[in-house]
């Protein structure tokens, strides 16, 4: 027996002993082949109102071994899937717990309630009045609502959105012993736990719900057409539906489900209209019924579904009126637009330059002030973004002072949720992280690789291959020249277009923006450029350096942007630049130089879940176009220490969305024919 299986077995052994018994009933009861109530013996272990009228007071528990048809075992040992999930989360006394106290109290509360509902002229409870079951649904449903209040949040509320929907539907519209019991079992949890507070729920999280909500009337409205209903209200058939009033539903759902996703008042004001609307109908309905029981010419269908979906209807109505600040929401209202309460106007990548230069900033800031960005202003300080589909998408840390970047965010967080927005943070330090709200993920996305600049010497082995470049070069008269764009002449600037666009032209997708500069960001006058020039003028390879601020205005460090290398030129060209401009920024009195951290090279641990292995995958498929691991190797001859950076967001939910954001951001301008070459591409070389 390996030691993951007895790991299993030691950790869920009440969820196998349950499984295993239930199976043995089955075998020994002839329950796998044959339906239990054929057999002679059902009403002596079957459980239900009639069983504890005649007092077999036992029956709730012999009931649970048992199940009522061949077909349902399969489900019935899913059903123990959670009993096991919560036994290895909480322990197998909590677990039992939840599991048998669930189990009972679904009986005898169903049996309590068809009692009472019996007395009056109710037919469908009347009718199940007088039935039995078995089975142990109540139970594992019980362990199943369990499981969900485990979940972190944001994922509890909407797991606990599945979970009471299901009991709801299963209720008012297939209406069966066993529906009642696993209502009765999750309302059980639900006043146990206590974990299902919509009032909690962020602001995206109630639009999401509401949208979730909205979707689920659609589809009630459909299915109601399509099958069978037995519910409270009364039997249907297929096709007896409200057809009108179904067809009138599922449009204006439709219609309206991504307007209240997106926080759209308009969308929230109609829904809210329409439900008025079923739910006054079904009220007028059930008034004249009362006067005179005939079948009234309302044009409503089916009357038994349409007060079943009003029901709903009035469900949804009491949601969207608790959660009604959620929804005001206006199209297309630009963040951080207009001037703020102190009069300032919409900042621009000019403030963004003045508030580095005052506060300082990261070895990633500079690229905030660079083309296509936009700006957020908060109290204290400016938050640089970009939106790509409904994805409000942070690049490094936010401007400004450290003390006031909680606020910063904050800020932030509040404006994109309210206009329906994804804040998601990108290339983000630990102190960014740091500052979150609880509950928000992080994930490291690449290593920024430093080197400080204090006593550097390139003496010892770990630095021979920086060495051996430089003695290399000054032997074959290959001079270092810092300078910028803007100060070299016009043979020079030629030379590095040309030497840049060979670089571009060799890729089958355009150069990547965003976090990764082109000669455009390098004319920039901040921008230095290192130069190794040829004996004979020709420029073997050039660097762009971006500045990196601190809180006085003066430069701490530089980060590396372009790397570029003229084909047939001085072989160890790049080890060469680096080395030097390093030697030239540290006679300046410069502390660090970041070799920025190359996208997706990062490699994943095993305590950094399953997100981050999947990144390691993709950075080892687009290793062939891009080659980021083969990047950070070469920054690893110049012996940095490393700093996490980070892709921080709100939950695994958000990441379809941001994804296609991230690909937008560092593509704009690449065509589908030029994504499928590239896939060809790798496809070729693997």
């Amino acid at each position: 027996m390996t030691r993951s299986v007895r790991s299993v077995i030691t950790r869920i052994p009440a969820t196998l002993i349950l499984a295993v018994i239930v199976l043995a009933v089955g075998v020994v009861g002839q329950g796998l082949w044959v339906p239990t109530p054929q057999q002679p013996w059902w009403e002596a272990v079957a459980y239900g109102l009639p069983a504890l009228q005649d007092g077999r007071w036992w029956t709730p528990v012999t009931g649970t071994f048992f199940v009522i048809s061949p077909w349902t075992y399969a489900i019935a040992m899913g059903g123990f899937v959670w009993l096991g999930l919560l036994e290895w989360r909480r322990g197998t006394k909590v677990a039992l717990t939840y599991f048998w106290v669930g189990q009972i109290l679904a009986v005898l509360a169903t049996a309590a309630f068809l009692w009472a509902s019996s007395l009056l002229p109710w037919p469908w409870a009347v009718d199940l009045a007088g039935m039995l079951d078995v089975g142990p649904s109540g139970g594992t449903m019980a362990c199943f609502a369990a499981c969900v209040s485990l979940f972190p949040s944001p994922w509890r509320q909407r797991g606990w959105l599945i979970v009471v929907g299901y009991a709801a539907i299963g209720v008012l519209f297939l209406g069966t012993l066993a529906d009642m019991e696993h209502a009765f079992a999750v309302i059980l949890v639900l006043a146990v736990d206590r974990s299902f507070r919509i009032q909690r729920a962020s602001l995206r999280e109630r639009r999401l719900l509401a949208f979730a909500g909205g979707l689920a009337l659609g589809v009630i409205q459909i299915l109601t057409l399509l099958v069978p209903t037995n519910g409270p209200f009364g039997p249907t058939a297929p096709g007896d539906g409200p057809l009108l009033e179904a067809t009138i539903d599922a449009v204006v759902i439709l219609l309206v489900a991504n307007g209240l996703r997106l926080g759209r008042r308009w969308a929230w004001v109609l829904t809210i209209i329409w439900a008025v609307v079923n739910i006054a109908l079904a009220a007028l309905y059930l008034a004249l019924s009362a006067v005179d029981p005939v079948d009234l010419p309302l044009g409503l269908g089916d009357i038994d579904v349409f007060l079943a979906t009003a029901v709903i209807w009035a469900a949804f109505l009491l949601y969207l009126v608790a959660t009604r600040h959620s929804f005001g929401s206006r199209r297309r209202r630009p963040l951080g637009s207009g001037a703020d309460r102190h009069g300032r106007g919409a900042p621009t990548a000019a403030d963004a330059r003045q508030i580095i230069a005052q506060y300082g900033g990261g070895s990633l800031s500079w690229m905030t002030t660079w083309e296509g960005m936009e700006y957020f202003r908060t109290e204290r300080g400016i938050i640089p973004y970009q939106k790509h589909v409904g994805v409000a998408l942070v690049l490094a840390d936010p401007l400004g002072p450290e003390s006031a970047t909680e606020a910063s965010i904050a800020e932030f967080i509040t404006a994109a949720e309210r206009d329906s927005l994804i804040p998601c943070f990108f290339s983000s330090s630990q102190h960014t992280r740091d500052s979150l709200p609880d509950g928000w993920r992080d994930l490291i996305i690449a290593d920024d690789t430093i080197v400080d600049l204090p006593g550097l010497a390139f003496t010892g082995k770990s630095w021979q291959h920086v060495r051996t470049a430089i003695n290399k070069a000054d032997r074959e008269g290959i001079t270092f020249r810092m300078t910028t764009l803007a100060e070299v002449t016009w043979g020079i600037r030629q030379q590095i277009r040309a030497i840049s666009e060979s670089w571009v032209g060799d890729k089958d997708l355009p150069e990547m923006r965003f976090t990764l500069g082109t000669l455009q960001e390098a004319e920039d006058p901040e921008v230095r450029l290192a130069l190794a020039v040829s004996p004979d003028g020709d420029v073997d390879g050039f660097l762009s350096w971006l500045p990196i601020y601190g809180p006085d205005g003066t430069h701490t460090g530089w980060t590396l942007d372009l790397m570029r290398r003229r084909d047939g030129g001085f072989g160890a060209v790049m080890e060469f630049l680096i080395g030097s401009s390093a030697r030239t920024f540290a006679e300046e009195g410069a502390s660090i130089v970041s070799l920025s951290g190359a996208p997706l090279a990062h490699q994943a641990t095993d305590d950094e879940g399953t997100v981050a292995h999947l990144l390691g995958q993709l950075s080892s498929i687009l290793e062939p176009v891009y080659g980021f691991s083969s990047l950070h190797r070469f920054k690893q001859k110049f012996n940095p220490r490393t700093e996490p950076i980070y892709l921080l967001y709100r939950d695994e939910g958000d990441l379809t969305r941001i994804s296609a954001a991230l690909t937008r951001a560092f593509l704009p301008d690449a065509t589908l024919r030029q994504f499928a070459g590239a896939g060809i591409d790798m496809l070729r070389r693997d």
